[in-house]
């Protein structure tokens, strides 16, 4: 049974601000990348290189519309990309970020192993 919160069966999840939750590490791979969350172990791929790029872009966009629109992905591929994110939501590897962190920017938001 999902937890309160957004409604991430639709486009919706595209218009929260998002963030790797802080247990979650992002490894760089030539096939896009692997997310893994060490409080769940759970793995996950990463398959497409622009949404690694989104994913990357998050915590420091307004919403995860804004970090699409960065990475020119396309309007008719936002249902896809709002679905994987509500995916990512769904098993941990997102959470969602505080309307103060985002009024503050990224540099408030909570540090996550992230490699580059």
């Amino acid at each position: 049974m999902p937890g309160p919160g957004p409604d991430l069966g639709s486009d919706l999840a595209l218009d929260h601000a998002w963030a790797l939750h802080p247990q979650v590490s992002l490894r760089p791979e030539p096939f896009g990348a692997l997310l893994y969350h060490f409080g769940t172990r759970r793995l996950t791929f990463l398959k497409d290189p622009r949404l690694v790029e989104v994913v990357r872009r998050l915590p420091g966009a307004a919403s995860a519309r804004v970090a699409c629109e960065e990475c020119r992905v396309p309007e008719s591929e936002l249902r896809a990309y709002s679905a994987a994110l509500a995916s990512l939501v769904d098993t941990s590897m997102l959470v969602e970020r505080s309307t103060r962190e985002i009024a503050a920017g990224p540099a408030a938001t909570t540090t996550s192993p992230v490699t580059t």
